[in-house]
């Protein structure tokens, strides 16, 4: 598991990846938390990616490819979050699945950004 100066380190020296949707981690909606945004450096990787229409996980290969794509190459360490840590621990399985280990920040974007000291990113862009 990570905290939340160990998932700062990771958005600089390894993979973060965000699991929320895609318009929580621009900061287009927040319903949730008093901010929107991201963690700078962390990489949008929604959780209903990991699932075909059936729900069911996609297949390993499928999923490491999907990872792939997002930077993951294995020669880096990956921590993922979310809003709260449930879509996050959802993500940590796919990677799972996909034989790729990964650290989870259960604090998430919640704690985050509950800290008007830690810096937020808004937009498409990790920075």
């Amino acid at each position: 598991v990570l905290d939340a100066d160990g998932a700062a380190r990771l958005a600089g020296s390894g993979v973060l990846l965000d699991a929320r949707a895609g318009e929580r981690y621009r900061g287009e909606v927040e319903p949730i938390d008093r901010v929107g945004g991201h963690i700078p450096g962390a990489l949008s990787a929604p959780t209903m990616e990991n699932v075909g229409p059936d729900g069911h996980f996609l297949p390993a290969a499928d999923l490491r490819d999907r990872f792939k794509a997002l930077g993951v190459s294995g020669d880096a360490p990956v921590g993922v979050y979310c809003g709260s840590g449930v879509s996050a621990a959802h993500e940590a399985l796919a990677l799972a699945i996909a034989g790729i280990p990964a650290a989870l920040y259960v604090g998430s974007w919640s704690e985050w950004s509950n800290d008007p000291s830690r810096p937020v990113a808004v937009g498409p862009d990790p920075r």
